[in-house]
């Protein structure tokens, strides 16, 4: 009996010490790998395998100096969370309306460098992001504002005519805003 509960809590161990595990239980994947570290968690609202999602983020908030944008990561978390819950990528929508500071987090590493003298610690979340059909959308009222223009966009990142607009078009398209 004993020796049953310290084989199970060894196997609990294991995984938790697995490649990409973190020592608290959270961990990346399986969607992106390195960003979105989630619990992996018994659910009793448990989520269909066939459940479709339409999620848009929105943040006005930059990352932290040298850190990633925490809504980046987010969007990370939610497809690791949903495709570790057997949800297909393809049922997953997600876009993100960048506003204010956050806009800076939307470049090019060399544009962000031009502007803020130092590398965007975005570029490869944004990138394995947009690999993944996440919409990345930027502003265009805070881009002439802060002098951003498109060519100084990641590659994939889409302009709009300002983050309103970006909002209702999205939301007429089915999407629901995530409050997180």
């Amino acid at each position: 009996m004993m020796q049953g509960k310290l084989l199970g809590m060894a196997a609990i161990v294991a995984a938790l010490l697995a490649p990409g595990a973190a020592a608290d239980g959270f961990r990346s994947g399986p969607v992106i790998e390195g960003f979105g570290k989630v619990a992996y968690v018994k659910q009793t609202f448990p989520v269909a395998k066939d459940q479709h999602f339409k999620v848009v983020f929105d943040t006005g908030e930059q990352g932290k100096e040298g850190d990633i944008n925490r809504t980046l990561d987010s969007m990370a978390r939610f497809l690791n969370m949903h495709g570790a819950a057997g949800v297909p990528l393809e049922n997953i929508q997600l876009a993100l309306v960048l506003h204010g500071k956050a806009a800076w987090d939307a470049l090019t590493d060399d544009a962000h460098q031009r502007k803020l003298a130092k590398p965007n610690p975005n570029s490869v979340l944004l990138q394995a992001l947009l690999d993944k059909g996440a919409r990345i959308i930027v502003c265009g009222q805070t881009a002439a504002y802060l002098g951003i223009d498109n060519n100084m966009l990641a590659p994939g990142v889409e302009m709009s005519l300002s983050a309103m607009t970006a909002h209702a078009q999205l939301a007429q398209q089915g999407y629901s805003l995530n409050p997180f």
